[in-house]
């Protein structure tokens, strides 16, 4: 599976459809906090790791940072790939997040059809080229 996480609805709704339109086999969860999301996974076992973790950093509750946090402090949980997908180019964003241990940081693409290019990139790169741990 994949797992997303973002406050926002339509940004939800639009990638859901961008997968869709790009036959992208795997399904997708969606969580509208970083509380959520950890929530989810605290009940996941390894056998139901996904296959990588769109997050966005600013949401309520428990934000991108905090989650990127505890989740590449977690000796089961930190071999998940965590793509941060924000609409901030702010180099502060950018580096503190892979300070804490995010594997890519992509912007939001401001149109759908370069939304679907990128999801596609990105699952492509995460689900058939990178070997990742089982």
């Amino acid at each position: 599976s994949i797992l997303m996480a973002d406050d926002d609805a339509d940004d939800r709704f639009l990638v859901q459809a961008a997968c869709e339109d790009n036959n992208i086999p795997h399904h997708i969860l969606f969580f509208e906090d970083g509380e959520q999301l950890l929530n989810h996974l605290s009940t996941t076992s390894g056998d139901n790791a996904p296959s990588f973790i769109l997050l966005d950093l600013n949401m309520p509750k428990r934000d991108g940072r905090e989650v990127l946090k505890v989740l590449k402090s977690d000796k089961q949980l930190r071999s998940i790939p965590i793509i941060i997908f924000s609409t901030s180019k702010a180099p502060d964003d950018v580096n503190s997040s892979y300070f804490l241990g995010a594997n890519s940081y992509v912007v939001k693409p401001s149109s759908y059809e370069h939304l679907k290019d990128v999801i596609q990139k990105i699952s492509d790169f995460w689900l058939n080229t990178a070997m990742i741990p089982s």
